[in-house]
């Protein structure tokens, strides 16, 4: 039976504290049925932000990876990424931090870079991993300003399939070379909801969700 590590049950509950994971009946932007839902913005208060931090340092001391830089996928790796930093750098360990706008601007600084170049072997954060079309724009991204995508590190894989039988976790892997990590996934979400009274009658439609989109 999988046992879940403490940063990732204490990931789960604060996520289900703040609302930011929900249970239920929800259309994905994919089209498909979901029948839970994670939204990381509304983690966007002090107490949580603080705690989600820990549980995101707690992921990368515990897949022991190496990194150069940072870089947050706008919207929401905007601020993970921040908060991901300072938390490192409490402990001394001081990474410069860049994240990209939508847009291109073509005044002031210019471009879609905010913040430091991405430089060396990067650690990209974000929320979560659905089809890895954002992660996939994220390395092309910093391919393109010289450095390394090594890393993905996010706080949700739903383990769906990409556009094969791989999911999309494993064909960033392949495509790309990179090291794929999460906080959680879709089994320890599993897991989780069979340990607690309020979340075991999803069991069942969790479980079937996996057999017809997991990978």
């Amino acid at each position: 039976m999988l046992k879940l590590k403490e940063y990732q049950q204490k990931f789960l509950e604060l996520a289900v504290h703040a609302q930011a994971l929900e249970f239920g009946d929800f259309t994905l932007k994919s089209g498909r049925k979901s029948p839970y839902f994670f939204n990381a913005a509304k983690l966007l208060n002090g107490s949580y932000l603080y705690h989600l931090a820990k549980c995101y340092r707690d992921a990368i001391k515990d897949a022991n990876i190496n990194f150069d830089s940072i870089y947050g996928p706008a919207y929401k790796g905007i601020f993970l990424g921040s908060i991901v930093t300072l938390i490192l750098s409490k402990n001394g360990e001081k990474y410069p931090l860049s994240f990209n706008r939508k847009e291109i601007k073509d005044h002031g600084e210019g471009g879609n870079i905010i913040g430091h170049d991405p430089i060396g072997d990067v650690l990209i954060i974000d929320d979560v991993i659905s089809a890895g079309t954002a992660a996939k724009e994220s390395i092309k991204s910093i391919e393109s300003l010289g450095a390394n995508p090594k890393i993905v590190l996010v706080g949700l894989d739903r383990q769906e399939k990409g556009q094969d039988s791989l999911s999309a976790k494993e064909e960033l892997e392949k495509d790309f070379g990179v090291i794929v990590k999460s906080i959680v996934n879709l089994d320890s979400l599993i897991q989780f909801s069979k340990q607690s009274a309020d979340f075991k009658t999803y069991i069942d439609q969790l479980e079937e969700y996996r057999l017809n989109w997991g990978a």
